[in-house]
């Protein structure tokens, strides 16, 4: 559980600057132009696509977020969540996390800037490496897991 625990806590450390510093540079016809996760969704919002806004900022910051909390919680042992409260915290976590695509979310953003490459000049940002950081972090944290020393130490009290 502590490997799992690092791993998640290192993932939220990641989270902050992963959704704030620029994820790609765009550069087309001299004009410079950087994008955040968090400056995608307020365009979307400035756009009217109030909708898809909503869809990418809960599935793509708010869940992946509550998920890698959930999942430091959960291998911190009883220290933040009284025993009887775990195993419903499992449960919610792994129905969760089916709506949380952080994964998905990297892969569409490597798609782009492989697509639009001959169009324009695309790098990727400093919150690029911060970005797929917390999604292999987390993605160590969710492997490395136990849910079994959920009901171990259920057993045990």
């Amino acid at each position: 559980m502590a490997r799992a625990a690092a791993f998640a806590l290192a993932a939220l450390i990641l989270y902050p600057p992963a959704m704030l510093l620029p994820v790609i540079e765009i550069e087309r016809l001299g004009r410079r132009s950087e994008a955040t996760i968090w400056s995608g969704v307020v365009e979307l919002l400035a756009d009217g696509s109030i909708l898809v806004a909503l869809v990418v900022l809960v599935c793509s910051i708010v869940i992946p977020l509550l998920k890698i909390g959930a999942t430091f919680v959960l291998c911190t042992g009883e220290m933040f969540l009284p025993g009887r409260h775990r195993a419903a915290t499992y449960r919610w976590l792994e129905w969760i996390g089916r709506w949380g695509m952080v994964d998905v979310l990297l892969v569409a953003l490597l798609v782009a800037v492989v697509k639009l490459g001959s169009w324009l000049s695309v790098h990727p940002g400093p919150g690029a490496a911060a970005f797929a950081g917390v999604v292999v972090l987390s993605l160590l944290a969710s492997a490395t897991f136990d849910p079994e020393s959920i009901w171990e130490s259920e057993a045990a009290t």
